[in-house]
């Protein structure tokens, strides 16, 4: 069994915790969404900042949650790309320090591989091979899941994130930030096919469309054209209103129709069984009751990881950590941070073996 002290900080959520192989033993997260809100969107430099203030906390309450101390641990992990390099920063320094403090080996992680591996933590026993669709702020993918560290991207999004998309269309409507859990709750109440909206389809040179590959500019911009006709016929576009809810609704059920279409061709294609969901959009009641409803469907098992571990997290950045280190991967003290990094070069990461 391995268990590792873990470390994650991409963006704008301070978390750490501690995992033995794929049980979590604790996982502290401590979320700036109050404080990014007033802005609108995550302010890099006031993030930065906030992971500085609380990181020695988080770490501190991790222990205080268990009985286990330093001895028990077996490495230290932290999350070293993709996301806000003084961000990062933050979490691989706080992490390099304790490895050489306590003598345990790094081991750096991809902030994706996290988000699959958030899925073992609540299905232990799933193994690879499997398609993940990882959808968050940041990313839309989908990925077939080979092995550890054995990743290829089959499908993407040509612009825009699904959460960005969500955030963007918030905005448009007034209803301010993170856009995700507010579409989600009016759109339980409104009319999903009140108004028709782009899908997002990309276009093949030789013709037709992309299977797995989307697009949410359109989307987004439909969205807009469409306030602007609203606005234009005298529609009042208030929060509470009906035709907010319906606008909410009718783009909810776009999104998660698209991925769930292409999700599904994915799985079908290239013969895998499962499809396991990441990322933060992964709690969005849209797309798990579509995805739900077509994989029964298809005969195709699609596991979603709790709400918890849908957002960013330390507990999904130890459990790859673990089966990195189980495996002798081992990240040099010199690797720094990155803002981009292909899920395929995971690998990278571990310049050493032990």
């Amino acid at each position: 069994m391995t268990t590792i002290l873990a470390i994650e900080t991409s963006c704008d959520e301070t978390s750490v915790a501690i995992v033995k192989n794929r049980q979590v033993l604790s996982n502290i997260v401590k979320s700036q969404i109050n404080i990014h809100s007033f802005y609108g969107g995550v302010v890099p430099e006031i993030a930065s900042r906030q992971h500085l203030e609380i990181i020695n906390q988080a770490i501190a309450q991790a222990f205080t949650e268990i009985d286990l101390d330093w001895p028990d641990i077996d490495g230290i992990g932290a999350t070293c790309a993709p996301g806000l390099v003084g961000a990062l920063l933050v979490g691989i320094t706080a992490a390099k320090t304790l490895a050489i403090v306590h003598q345990k080996p790094f081991v750096g992680v991809h902030h994706l591989e996290g988000h699959i591996y958030a899925t073992y933590l609540s299905q232990p026993e799933l193994r690879p091979p499997f398609l993940c669709l990882l959808v968050s702020g940041g990313h839309t993918s989908l990925i077939y899941v080979k092995d550890c560290g054995v990743y290829e991207t089959l499908g993407q999004t040509k612009d825009d994130a699904a959460g960005e998309a969500f955030d963007k269309v918030a905005r448009l409507l007034k209803l301010g930030y993170p856009g995700g859990p507010v579409i989600d709750k009016l759109a339980a109440e409104g009319n999903k096919w009140a108004f028709s909206l782009p899908e997002g389809k990309i276009s093949l040179p030789e013709g037709g469309y992309h299977p797995y590959d989307c697009s949410f500019s359109g989307l987004k911009t439909a969205v807009l054209r469409l306030i602007q006709k609203l606005e234009t016929e005298g529609h009042e576009l208030l929060p509470e209103s009906s035709i907010i809810r319906d606008i909410a609704a009718s783009f909810q059920e776009t999104v998660a129709k698209g991925l769930t279409k292409r999700a599904i061709a994915c799985a079908l294609d290239y013969g895998l069984k499962t499809i396991a969901i990441g990322g933060g959009v992964a709690a969005n009641s849209g797309l798990r009751q579509n995805l739900s409803t077509a994989a029964s469907k298809n005969n195709l098992q699609v596991l979603f990881p709790p709400l918890k571990l849908c957002t960013d997290n330390a507990a999904m950045i130890g459990c790859a950590a673990a089966d990195h280190l189980s495996r002798g991967h081992i990240s040099s003290l010199n690797l720094g941070a990155s803002s981009r990094m292909a899920i395929k070069d995971v690998m990278e990461l571990y310049s050493a073996t032990r």
